[in-house]
């Protein structure tokens, strides 16, 4: 479970408020009215993420039973994560035309239910060594990767910029075994993680 812990002064009775929404414990003490209205900002948030998880759920549903996607809550946030050759075709970086719907599903979600949230969109690839498609490095891929899903959002579909960020991990954060196909095409994924955070915090 993920802790929000905050500091409080020496004197006064300690209160614990366990909100069970997204796995999340909120630890406080009575007496400082920031402290309720951060619980309170925090909880409309988590509220926001599991409406828009069902909401997701709904519209991919198809995908999600065709195991194409998967929408998770996690604890950095809602985790949707797309097999990456429903995006890209092996070793390129520019979206298939039939990924530009799926992906106009989730815009839909970021532009309403969660349209204040930030949102990160990562590249993943398997451990095979680029051989013949031009790019220096499986990180140079997984990074343009995440670049063509930033550069859809913003522009076909309308997402603020400012929320969005764009990160190649190339093989290095792995999800299953690449001593498989069926565990190399596991870690050939795009992440598309809606944070619990507004996009303003922290400028």
């Amino acid at each position: 479970m993920c802790k929000f812990l905050k500091n409080l002064s020496t004197i006064g009775v300690v209160f614990i408020l366990a909100v069970s929404l997204g796995g999340c414990t909120i630890i406080f003490q009575k007496g400082r009215r920031s402290d309720i209205e951060e619980i309170a900002r925090l909880k409309g948030r988590l509220n926001r993420l599991e409406q828009a998880k069902a909401e997701l759920e709904s519209r991919l549903k198809k995908e999600i039973d065709s195991q194409e996607v998967s929408v998770l809550m996690k604890d950095r946030g809602l985790v949707i994560t797309f097999v990456a050759e429903v995006l890209f075709d092996s070793g390129k970086a520019e979206l298939k035309p039939s990924s530009l719907e799926k992906l106009d599903k989730i815009a839909g979600v970021l532009n309403t239910t969660v349209k204040d949230l930030s949102v990160g969109i990562e590249g993943h690839t398997d451990d095979i060594p680029i051989k013949y498609s031009g790019w220096k490095s499986n990180w140079e891929l997984s990074a343009t990767r995440a670049l063509s899903v930033v550069h859809y959002f913003t522009g076909t579909s309308g997402v603020d910029p400012n929320r969005l960020s764009a990160t190649g991990y190339g093989e290095y954060r792995p999800v299953a075994e690449n001593t498989t196909a069926e565990g190399r095409q596991k870690n050939r994924r795009v992440e598309i993680v809606i944070l619990p955070s507004r996009t303003t915090e922290g400028r």
